[in-house]
């Protein structure tokens, strides 16, 4: 059984009026592979807006898609797409009702989402060459999480994946879960991710992937099972981001055998100041790239020093949200040390109380809705 994966799509910017005409060539050059597999995979990074109906109130940008951007993936011979993401909650539950509706008439099958929590968490099964394969998407808390009466994704729940994972490993023989997290721009996971995804492979994961993070990561073999922490954007395009680590990702080839898991990466640069996917001829850089991120990942005491070394440089931009500067001039001013800090060391000590302590952050969360 040979399974494709491609990390966070979403049709913007100078990308879309292309998408809108219908002109899809930009997937052309995936042909090779997704005919290549028996099943192809991608995270769809928004949701179909059919009508012109109100975003949800969130922090961050409400992003939305037209049915060609699933006429699109179609064309490029994607059959499933992963929907618990940040975002696929941006326009509500009639956005969510939508996205399912035009993915089945374009004959996509999802999973991650739906109109309750108990769809949303539905494990997904495909038989393939006489194997049954499962899937689970889930995805970290932000404004897209669904609940027993509403619509959303499936959020990311340790205990929760465990009863899914035994529950799967009961109906497939091979079981995959794919999460939507990590940190944004940070090319390592979080000792969390490790922590986590190791036990998702102790549960009886086969093969773990995580995408989000816009920036692809590295991989290890954990009791024999890959981990893959990020997958990089697979099609998304920005303005502004030429040459970067936006740009750059992989597809992840899997060959699941009865008694062995094989993979290929497939790295790319995407909408790198044009709109094309081009795969890399030349890889010998980027494999050295890898190498050094699997190195780090490989050694607990390298990647907590990475980590710190990122959340340092996040420190005052996370403790400004704390701070009465909220408008982009005075958030400005503070940042350049224009403006005074109300933090004093009490207060910091408060913040860190609620927020570390599991009873004190189940009642923060109440509390801000």
């Amino acid at each position: 059984m040979k399974i494709l994966i491609g990390g966070d799509y979403y049709p913007a910017y100078s990308l879309k009026p292309v998408i809108e005409k219908g002109d899809y060539s930009i997937f052309d050059v995936l042909a090779p592979l997704t005919h290549n597999v028996d099943y192809s995979i991608v995270n769809f990074e928004s949701p179909v807006v059919i009508e012109n109906y109100a975003p949800i109130k969130k922090w961050g940008p409400n992003l939305y898609s037209s049915k060609k951007a699933v006429e699109a993936i179609s064309y490029a011979g994607f059959n499933l797409v992963t929907l618990a993401n940040n975002h696929i909650l941006d326009y509500g539950e009639k956005g969510i009702l939508d996205t399912l509706k035009v993915c089945s008439e374009y004959h996509i099958e999802t999973v991650g989402a739906g109109k309750n929590l108990r769809e949303a968490s539905a494990i997904f099964y495909k038989e393939i060459n006489g194997k049954v394969l499962g899937i689970i998407n889930c995805c970290e808390h932000e404004f897209s999480i669904a609940s027993e009466y509403s619509s959303g994704a499936n959020p990311l729940n340790p205990v929760q994946q465990y009863y899914k994972i035994c529950e799967a490993k009961e109906l497939a023989d091979y079981v995959i879960v794919i999460v939507h997290g990590g940190h944004e721009h940070f090319q390592l996971p979080s000792l969390r991710m490790v922590e986590t995804y190791h036990f998702f492979v102790d549960a009886g994961a086969d093969v773990v992937v995580n995408h989000h993070q816009h920036c692809y990561s590295g991989y290890e073999v954990y009791k024999g099972k890959p981990i893959f922490y990020g997958l990089g954007n697979f099609c998304f395009d920005k303005p502004g981001k030429v040459n970067t680590t936006w740009n750059e990702g992989f597809l992840l080839e899997l060959s699941l055998l009865p008694n062995n898991i094989t993979f290929e990466l497939h790295p790319y640069l995407q909408c790198n100041g044009d709109t094309k996917i081009d795969f890399l001829k030349n890889k010998d850089e980027w494999n050295s790239n890898i190498e050094k991120l699997n190195l780090i990942i490989s050694d607990a005491s390298l990647l907590q020093k990475e980590c710190e070394r990122f959340y340092k440089k996040q420190r005052k931009r996370m403790l400004m949200l704390f701070e009465p500067y909220w408008d982009r001039i005075s958030a400005k001013l503070y940042q350049k040390g224009f403006l005074p800090s109300i933090l004093f060391r009490m207060k910091e000590q408060q913040i860190k109380n609620v927020i570390n302590c599991e009873s004190h952050r189940d009642v923060l969360t109440y509390c801000i809705g």
